[in-house]
């Protein structure tokens, strides 16, 4: 049997199921892409992953029907990055997608000036040097700015109102993440002086270093525990739920899910909502608005919950009155 012949034999036998997964990967190929880094790790982000579909439906772009998501996860290590955005480049993704990570963001700014950005960051996104101006960006890129910096003050004060006894506070930074370690570390001692707090600071960037770095806060006896914004302290919220517990530290953080998981309280920024921005903002890119003419978001909704179980757990009693400014009180 000739070459010919036998191909097109084998293909009567296989029929339509010959043909669907080619015309499949032909409609996938045609398909827009969008790059979505995030510093995190896809395990506990299932959520913030709903939310950026959510705001994509909204301007029309569903996910597996008119547009291919690729998702890139870190679990904080960022030296990935350049690798990683120099392939996206060369592959040329219709947009790179960076909702809550500066340096992603900073690394998609740095590998293109064409393809579209739409970025989520805590710090100021002119000084960071990703827009000419909030209100006219100007260049490839958009997107979201969280206040991360501007809420760490309030977080402390509600962390010194559930515990008011606390003198001491530990602040635990990871020193790899040199943004927002050096924001906290500028924002944090003088929020604390003005309220009477002494702050030791101690570092942790691996998973061995927080255990370390709990051990030390418990032998200088700090009253309680302020842990900062990070992709990586994120993906490790169960240690840390787990250690607080463990050696009865009060302990506040930067995102709901370390409560969720048993953390005494957190205060930020609604990070599902600006997932959802910044699928929205995507979408409309994909529809063939230019970064440029969308202003960059400020994002003015914040999240405060308690853990109460915690609480009890810990011998905190927890005031009706700070029970109502919560946004959600778990019991």
């Amino acid at each position: 049997m000739s070459g010919i012949r036998r191909r097109e034999f084998i293909t009567a036998l296989g029929g339509a199921a010959a043909v669907w997964p080619l015309s499949t990967r032909a409609q996938q190929g045609a398909m827009p892409v969008i790059g979505f880094v995030d510093g995190g790790s896809a395990d506990g982000s299932a959520r913030f992953v709903t939310a950026f579909r959510k705001g994509l439906s909204e301007t029309g772009s569903v996910e597996g029907q008119n547009v291919t998501v690729e998702y890139h996860w870190l679990e904080g290590q960022f030296d990935r990055l350049p690798s990683l955005m120099a392939d996206l480049v060369r592959r040329r993704v219709a947009v790179i997608a960076t909702p809550a990570n500066i340096f992603a963001s900073l690394a998609a700014k740095a590998a293109t000036a064409t393809i579209p950005i739409v970025f989520g960051v805590g710090e100021d996104p002119v000084k960071l040097g990703l827009v000419a101006s909030l209100a006219r960006p100007g260049g490839n890129a958009t997107g979201v700015n969280l206040f991360t910096q501007e809420v760490l003050a309030k977080r402390l004060g509600l962390l010194h109102d559930l515990v008011p006894k606390a003198v001491r506070v530990a602040m635990l930074v990871n020193p790899a993440n040199v943004p927002v370690a050096e924001a906290t570390l500028r924002e944090i001692p003088e929020a604390a002086r003005t309220i009477g707090l002494q702050i030791q600071v101690f570092n942790a960037s691996t998973i061995r270093e927080i255990e370390t770095a709990f051990a030390a806060l418990v032998r200088d006896r700090a009253d309680a525990l302020f842990v900062a914004g990070d992709a990586f302290f994120n993906s490790r919220r169960v240690q840390f739920a787990t250690l607080a517990s463990h050696y009865r530290v009060p302990a506040s953080f930067g995102l709901r899910e370390f409560v969720e998981v048993g953390g005494l309280m957190s205060y930020a920024t609604d990070r599902a909502e600006t997932f959802r921005q910044a699928g929205d903002y995507t979408g409309r890119i994909l529809k063939g608005v230019k970064p440029a003419d969308l202003p960059v978001l400020q994002m003015t909704k914040f999240e405060f919950v308690i853990n109460l179980q915690t609480a009890r757990a810990l011998g905190l009693e927890v005031p009706n009155s700070i029970q109502l400014l919560a946004d959600e009180v778990i019991e």
